[in-house]
Formats: structure tokens, C-alpha cells, sequence
């Protein structure tokens, strides 16, 4: 024994393992249930909503679902997949209530496809349930007298063993429900049954603490269901039912034991002589009869080698090396790579997916914020999808080419809502074109390709636009409404590596706002993710931690990017005792929200953790410090108020462009008097603070006053009373002179 795990007060009744290893759960008399890591045993998950002690726990195949058995007859499922456990549904009527020192059993048991579960009834049968809505599917019935005590699925799905508290051994055909064997030399109750992963072997203890490992386990005429692929859990009205076992077989590549593959440019000689110009085709004919040595055995590239050339000798050269560019590597926004056998595909503030490596399919899950809106779902995937995008309205899947495929990249997308019998689509790409990344918006889908090209489909699949990128290869690309933003690997800068150059278009209109702009990163510099804010603005985030947003995008070859947040300047990390990264989500409700990465991670993994926001704060000076004195707090109070008007300027540029370039609605124009009124306090307050200094200041204060954007001259009212406040008499007469040249329309461009 290493170490201990956990530990409970009362006898425990049912331990389990996730199939990756990372989570045990612990079932007690006590009222909870402990979900502990293996690698921490600080990390702990209680599970508190059953009222009676638990008899049986139960991880689903990806290891972020638990089934919890009580036993006050009803199956709890919880959701391990955030820090936060969450109950998703109360199954009532489905178990029998049992004390937990029973010998009958109500423990679940996952099929390993992952879309449903068997559970043993107080009628003696194994009902299955769909994880899609928790519904009754097909059941095995018939095959006890008494308590179910234990059960358990083959590797593939395709068999399932159960055994009765009244000594009784089965085995069932999966397909059919169809009892094949019954054995009879069972002396005590069997209480848990376990199928080895690979072998025709079944092992399982019985009451008397016994365990047996029975070899040769399943009948020779029914060994076969333990060769085939993976079958699909027994379900009502299940398409994949009638396809199982069909799934296409991986093909033979041509190419013989050992022998050596040749390049293209092995090749290139063939193909422009042809195949009569001493080809590897065209030399059949060629018989070395007399001797002479010209028809010598080719070599392991299938060519003849050639003979020393006669010339002068030439002066010795030093070795050359080629030169390469180093490029921008494309990435989807929102995903990450691989850790263990799982990754998300999307993380965004409508919800997450990820997948499950099972190695011969994945498995995918996705979860939404508001359940009330959507409801969660999960399906077994056989293309191995590795790029998703998640909106309100459907989610977006694409894969790379397959044989199950027929070699072809795939867009699949599934819509949350529809009043029609057809609810998803799918589409290949051409043949040698693969899916770089791709976005969804409310109204269109975006996908760039290794061939270069931008390929624009409607929600339902209809192709609306395909046209070659500039900037290539594409590196991402983002989309909202009917906006869309790519962006690709452009000239070479001094350092060697590529510029990244961005477009954005608005597809429905046909119209470019900005045509291969200069993406603003900094040497060294990476892009982490593009996305579009809540309003509808471009938005950046680089591996410096630096949160960038687009001003006057609208306005062909006026666009700037404008740093929102700079996450190495934020208070908690002013300390320097913590290490954190941050994982972009979204920019909403002015504030920017992530997932805090901490201990040098860069990627954020399981279970998900809470989303955090933080709020702007343009870098206009160093944060300030705790340890600062009066005069320097002064000095900081005074830079995060500028801070404060660069921000309130830039948001009320970003609402002014919205509201004259679009057809704004009257909350959105009615928004832009309140940020302009916004502007002008930050300006008052800056204000105040030069007359606080001292006259000397007085010039300085009198350029704040110019830069009021009310017209009414109520603020400049304002700004003469903070100047007859301070007892600056001066200043509040150069004030009434910009608010008369105003009122008069006799306004200097230097006082604007």
C-alpha cells in the first residue's frame, strides 16, 4: 500500500475507478459520497443531494458522469466535469430500495458506448436508460427467479453477464436481449462480476469471499461476439442498431514488408521522361545478355546507379543550408490538445464540449450553462471529430479524412431546435482538402482549408461563397452574425517569421471592411485566440496576456487594435507569489471572462474549472502598489483615472460605430448618450483632481475642460463649479469662455 486515499467514519459499501484512473468515488453509510483524485488526495468531490446512505457508484465511460445507487430507490446522476459537481437528474421508480448490506444489487452499469446504462429492477429484469433523456429503452428479461446481484458488459457491448442472489449465472446477447447460457455449478451467491479487456475470460467473488477466474467463459459457438467492433447499447428505434458491425475496414496501403517508399521527388524524373525515357516502368525490357554491365540491379530506390562524372576539380565549398520562414501554426479557437485520452473541442460562456479517445471512436459530451434553455447531450463518435464550435442556436463538428470517411474531411452540424423531421446535416469537403479551422455564427458557417480556400455555408448546409484566402496558410478565423474574420500567414518580417495579416467581410453583404491588415503582435508574440465580443467587435488575446479589441473596423484602413487588459499588470498578481495564466472565453458585459490556469498550465483540463472575469484596465501606467507612499498614491489615483477615460473613450468609439454603420435598434442608440455622458465624468474628475494641485495647473486643467463631449453645456456648468470650488477664478473664466464660443458655434479646432 502506498498511501491512504480517504477515509469514512462508517462501513463502506462500493468503491470505483474511472477509466482513466484520475478519480475514485467512495460509497458509504454516510449520507455522502467522497470523489476523490489518485494523484491528490487533497481534490476531493462531495456528493451530497441523496438523503439515505448510498449503495453503489458508477463512472460513465468518459470519467465526468456518476451514477449514484441509493437506497431510497432512486439513481442520482451527477456531472464531475466542473469543480463543482452537479446534480443533473433524480431517477425515481427505476431501483429497488434496499439496505445497503444487501446482497441485491442496484448498481448501474455503463455500456461502453456510453449512451445509455443497464440497472437491475425489482422485477428481477436489467432495464437500460437512455443518457439522452433518461428514458426506458429494451431490457433483459426472464433470465432470474430472484435479485439481480450483479452485472456486467463484454469490452464491446455485445455480451453481458448477470448473476442472482439465488446462485444463478447468465450471459446475454446484447443485440437480441436473448439469454444464451445459464450455468449451473455456481455453490454461493455471485456479488461482482468483471470481464477481462481482451481474453474469453470472467472473473467474479461471491458472498463466501471467494474469487473465481473462469476461463473459456463464453460457449465456442457465441466466442465470436467478443471478436467483433464495438456494438451500440440496445435502444428503441436506434438507427445504429441495424448498421453495427458493418462499420468499413482500414485498407491495405500497397506497399510491400520492407521496402523502401519513395518521395516525390524520387519521382520526378519518371513523370516528366515518361515511362520510355529508363523509368522504373519503362526498363523492363532491358536484358544485360552479353555482359557489359549497362543494365545493372537497381538500387533500393528502384533506380540504377550511375557513374562517376569526369570535370575539373572544383574549389571545396562550404555547406549550404536551406532557409525556411517560420510560420504561424493554424489553431481553433476554444480547444485544446490532448491529455490523456481527452481534450475540449469549444469552451465559450454558452457552454463546453469534449471528447473521449476510446481508441477504436471517440466519444463526445456537450454541456450548456443555462440547462433550462438547452439540455445536455452525448453521442458516441465513430468519424473522431476534432474541432467543435458552440452557439445558442447548434453546434458544429468537422473531421479530418478517414476510410470511414472515404477519405474526405467532413462539417457535421446539429441544431439545438427544430420544428422539422431533419435535424442535422452533413457535408463532405473535396477530396485532399482539410478543415484548418472553422466558427459559427447565429446566421452562416465559416470554414478555411489546407487548400487555401474560405468556404461559407448557411446553417443548413447550403454552400454560399468559396473563394481563395490571400494570407496563406490560414491560421484561424471567427465569425459573428454576418461578419467574418480570418486570418493568415502574410509576408516575412526581419526576424524570420511571418506577419499575420487578418480580413473581415461581411458575407451577407458582400463587402470588405479590412483587406489583409497587419494582425498587431508584437516580436515574439503568439496569437492565443480571436473571438467576437458580445457587441460584436474583434477581439484578440496573445500569449503575453495582453486582451485587445478592434476600433473603427467598419471603416476600410482605419482600424486599431486597442489593449483592454493586460493580465501580468492585475492586482492579485502584484504579490509575485502567484503563477497564473489565463484561458480566453469571452468578452461580455465589460468584462473580460477566462479560466485561471494555475502552476505554469496552459491549457485547462478536468474537471473544468469555474469561470472567472475580470474588468478592463487599459494600460495606461503600472498598476498601483500597497507599499506606496501618500504623495505616490496621489500619483496612481491620478493614472487610474486616465486609465478610466481611455476606457470610457473606447467604448463610446466602439458604440458610435455600431450605431452609424448598422441599423442600430433604440436601446443600442439610446446607449450612446449614456457613454458619452460616461466620458465626461471621467473628464470632471480629472479635473478636479488639477485643481486639487495647485494653480500651476491650471492650463493643464483647462485642455480636460476642452475635451467635454456635451454640447449642451451642462458640463462645462459642472467643470466652472469644481474650478470656483478649488477657488481657481482663472481657470473658471477660461471655462465660461469655451462654454460661450460653444453656445455660439465659435469653437477653435485647438479647443476641441
Amino acid at each position: 500500500m502506498e498511501q491512504m486515499l480517504t477515509r469514512c467514519s462508517l462501513p463502506v459499501r462500493d468503491i470505483t475507478l474511472s477509466n482513466d484512473g484520475e478519480w475514485i468515488a467512495v460509497a458509504s453509510d454516510e449520507l455522502e459520497v467522497k470523489v476523490v483524485s489518485t494523484q491528490d488526495m487533497e481534490k476531493v468531490m462531495h456528493l451530497r443531494e441523496q438523503s439515505r446512505p448510498v449503495k453503489h457508484v458508477s463512472f460513465d465511460t468518459s470519467g465526468t458522469m456518476l451514477a449514484v445507487s441509493c437506497t431510497d430507490g432512486m439513481v442520482y446522476l451527477y456531472s464531475l466535469s466542473s469543480e463543482q459537481p452537479q446534480l443533473v437528474k433524480r431517477i425515481d421508480g427505476l431501483i429497488k430500495t434496499l439496505e445497503t448490506d444487501s446482497e441485491a444489487s442496484a448498481k448501474v452499469s455503463w455500456h461502453p458506448d456510453g449512451r445509455a446504462f443497464a440497472v437491475p429492477t425489482s422485477t428481477r429484469d436489467l432495464q437500460i436508460v437512455a443518457r439522452s433523456d433518461w428514458q426506458r429503452q429494451k431490457a433483459f428479461s426472464g433470465g432470474h427467479r430472484a435479485d439481480i446481484s450483479a452485472s456486467a458488459w463484454s469490452h464491446n457491448g455485445a455480451l453481458l453477464a448477470t448473476s442472482g442472489v439465488d446462485k444463478s449465472l447468465g450471459l446475454w446477447e446484447t443485440r437480441s436481449q436473448r439469454l444464451i447460457k445459464t450455468f449451473d455449478d455456481v455453490q454461493y451467491p455471485i456479488l461482482a462480476i468483471g470481464w477481462h479487456p481482451t481474453d474469453n475470460v470472467l472473473s467474479y467473488t461471491n458472498n463466501n469471499g471467494e474469487l473465481f477466474i473462469r476461463e473459456d467463459f463464453v460457449p465456442q459457438e457465441h466466442a465470436k461476439h467478443l471478436n467483433i467492433a464495438l456494438q451500440p447499447a440496445p435502444m428503441n428505434n436506434d438507427p445504429l442498431s441495424e448498421v453495427s458491425g458493418n462499420a468499413r475496414k482500414q485498407m491495405p496501403n500497397g506497399h510491400k514488408p520492407g521496402e523502401v517508399r519513395r518521395s516525390t521527388e524520387d519521382d520526378y524524373l519518371d513523370d516528366l521522361l515518361g515511362p520510355d525515357a529508363m523509368s522504373e516502368d519503362g526498363a523492363g525490357f532491358i536484358e544485360d545478355d552479353d555482359g557489359a554491365g549497362y543494365a545493372e540491379e537497381p538500387n533500393r530506390f528502384g533506380k540504377r546507379p550511375a557513374g562517376a562524372l569526369e570535370s575539373r576539380p572544383a574549389k571545396r565549398q562550404a555547406p549550404v543550408s536551406q532557409w525556411q520562414p517560420e510560420i504561424h501554426e493554424s489553431f481553433q479557437p476554444g480547444s485544446t490538445p490532448w491529455r490523456g485520452n481527452r481534450r475540449y473541442l469549444c469552451l465559450n460562456l454558452t457552454g463546453f464540449v469534449w471528447t473521449v479517445n476510446q481508441e477504436t471512436h471517440h466519444t463526445i459530451t456537450v454541456e450548456f450553462y443555462d440547462r433550462q434553455e438547452h439540455r445536455d447531450f452525448h453521442f458516441t463518435d465513430p468519424f473522431k471529430y476534432d474541432k467543435a464550435c458552440l452557439n445558442r442556436k447548434g453546434s458544429l463538428f468537422s473531421c479530418p479524412p478517414s476510410n470511414y470517411t472515404n477519405n474526405r474531411s467532413m462539417l457535421y452540424y446539429r441544431p439545438h431546435e427544430t420544428w422539422t423531421a431533419r435535424t442535422d446535416w452533413r457535408t463532405p469537403l473535396p477530396s485532399g482538402e482539410e478543415v484548418t479551422s472553422m466558427s459559427l455564427s447565429d446566421s452562416c458557417i465559416v470554414v478555411t482549408t489546407s487548400a487555401g480556400y474560405v468556404r461559407i455555408y448557411s446553417l443548413f448546409g447550403v454552400p454560399l461563397k468559396v473563394y481563395r484566402q490571400k494570407s496563406t496558410p490560414a491560421v484561424t478565423c471567427a465569425s459573428w452574425r454576418d461578419y467574418v474574420m480570418t486570418v493568415g500567414n502574410g509576408p516575412v518580417g526581419g526576424e524570420g517569421i511571418t506577419r499575420l495579416l487578418y480580413t473581415i467581410e461581411n458575407v451577407k453583404r458582400d463587402e470588405v471592411h479590412q483587406s489583409e491588415d497587419i494582425l498587431a503582435l508584437p516580436e515574439g508574440v503568439e496569437l492565443r485566440s480571436v473571438f467576437w465580443s458580445e457587441n460584436g467587435d474583434p477581439c484578440i488575446y496573445d500569449t503575453d496576456g495582453v486582451l485587445l479589441i478592434l476600433l473603427h473596423w467598419r471603416t476600410p484602413g482605419q482600424a486599431q487594435w486597442v489593449p483592454l487588459l493586460d493580465t501580468k499588470t492585475l492586482e492579485r498578481l502584484q504579490s509575485g507569489k502567484k503563477e497564473e495564466n489565463y484561458w480566453p472565453v469571452a468578452v461580455a458585459g465589460n468584462k473580460f471572462h477566462c479560466i485561471i490556469l494555475k502552476g505554469g498550465e496552459e491549457y485547462p483540463y478536468f474537471p473544468r474549472p469555474l469561470l472567472s472575469d475580470f474588468d478592463f484596465r487599459i494600460p495606461v501606467s503600472d498598476p498601483p502598489s500597497a507599499n506606496e507612499e501618500d504623495d505616490d498614491r496621489d500619483a496612481a489615483q491620478q493614472k487610474t483615472l486616465e486609465s478610466q477615460l481611455v476606457l470610457a473613450s473606447v467604448n463610446h468609439s466602439l458604440q458610435q460605430d455600431l450605431v452609424e454603420n448598422t441599423n442600430a435598434t433604440s436601446a443600442q442608440k439610446s446607449e450612446l448618450p449614456v457613454l458619452e455622458r460616461e466620458v465626461d465624468k471621467a473628464l470632471l474628475q480629472l479635473l478636479a483632481a488639477e485643481c486639487r494641485e495647485g494653480e500651476e495647473r491650471g492650463m493643464k486643467a483647462l485642455e480636460i475642460a476642452t475635451l467635454m463631449r456635451d454640447r449642451s453645456g451642462k458640463m462645462l456648468e459642472a467643470a466652472g463649479k469644481i474650478a470656483q470650488r478649488f477657488q481657481r477664478g482663472v481657470l473658471d473664466s477660461k471655462i465660461r469662455e469655451v462654454a460661450e464660443r460653444r453656445m455660439v458655434g465659435l469653437v477653435d479646432e485647438d479647443d476641441v
